[in-house]
């Protein structure tokens, strides 16, 4: 089995570093908040101090970071990844940054004398801790067999998709979908509500139908329960879908609707909402509505 360090302990990366201990590796974790890195060795993992001391001797090398200038610090910057990893390991980075950025940090990894991969996963903390996790993976096919049996234990889709930077923009259109679904999701109850329709029966109807999805299934209960603890922030699909508008200027694609999901879940954000899960999107229809929290006075 692998030695794995693992960079990056927050709502994704403790589970996912968990379920590579499970699957019997040698996993040693580090955080800028220790804490997290102790609750991995309680696990049975390791911990580190630092980036140097975890990747030192590590055959592989995960990242799971917030955004791009994070991984190009932690990667690229001083006492870095790069820096400290031994020639031959695989760098494979769980984040989800740019794509531009996730090509040059596989061309610095290559010039170092590392293989690296860029492997955004979706399916949010449950996925994460059921290791059942959808990996879209770009890099170079030999690469993505090697790490192919350590992305397994974290995920139960993996798919290569092409070439360095490819798996974030997989992630990217991923996030694009998300967004775009949440929204209508939240204009239709907030639609149904006004009608007076029970918004539980009618999501259970349009569940079966041409209208279902992950999205329906996994967010709905949640926002006809006003129930918004993060399993993904506003704060990060927000970044994330800046990523999309800039990837999508750069290569001249109109993503009209995914605009107006960026400027509503940036509004939301403003508001303070940063917090709550994405699928709080419910609380800035209700607003634009004037129809605020009778979602659950109707029920």
């Amino acid at each position: 089995m692998e030695t794995i360090a693992f960079i990056g302990l927050g709502v994704m990366g403790l589970p996912m570093a968990k379920n590579l201990v499970g699957a019997g590796h040698d996993v040693v974790g580090v955080n800028r908040s220790p804490a997290r890195a102790r609750l991995l060795a309680e696990q049975g993992g390791r911990s580190a101090a630092t980036v140097a001391d975890a990747v030192g001797q590590a055959d592989v090398v995960i990242t799971m970071l917030p955004d791009t200038p994070d991984v190009q610090d932690v990667v690229l910057g001083p006492g870095g990844v790069l820096e400290n990893a031994r020639s031959g390991a695989l760098l494979i980075d769980a984040s989800t940054i740019r794509p531009d950025a996730s090509a040059a940090v596989a061309d610095a990894a290559a010039a170092k004398g590392l293989d690296a991969l860029d492997a955004p996963v979706s399916g949010g903390e449950a996925g994460a801790v059921a290791g059942t996790l959808s990996v879209m993976v770009g890099g170079s096919p030999a690469a993505f067999e090697r790490a192919l049996p350590i992305l397994t234990a974290v995920g139960k889709t993996v798919v290569h998709v092409g070439p360095p930077g490819s798996g974030q923009t997989v992630k990217a259109a991923n996030q694009l979908i998300v967004a775009g679904t949440l929204e209508l999701l939240a204009e239709a109850l907030v639609f149904l509500s006004a009608h007076g329709v029970d918004p539980a029966k009618a999501t259970t109807v349009l569940a079966g139908g041409l209208a279902g999805s992950a999205v329906l299934d996994r967010k709905g209960p949640a926002m006809l329960d006003r129930a918004f603890e993060p399993g993904f922030r506003v704060d990060l699909h927000h970044k994330d879908m800046g990523i999309v508008t800039a990837a999508a200027r750069e290569a001249g694609v109109a993503v009209p609707l995914g605009a107006a999901a960026a400027g509503l879940l940036g509004s939301l954000r403003a508001q303070g909402a940063g917090h709550l899960d994405h699928s709080a999107l419910l609380l800035q229809v209700e607003r634009l509505s004037g129809r605020e929290n009778e979602l659950s006075a109707d029920e």
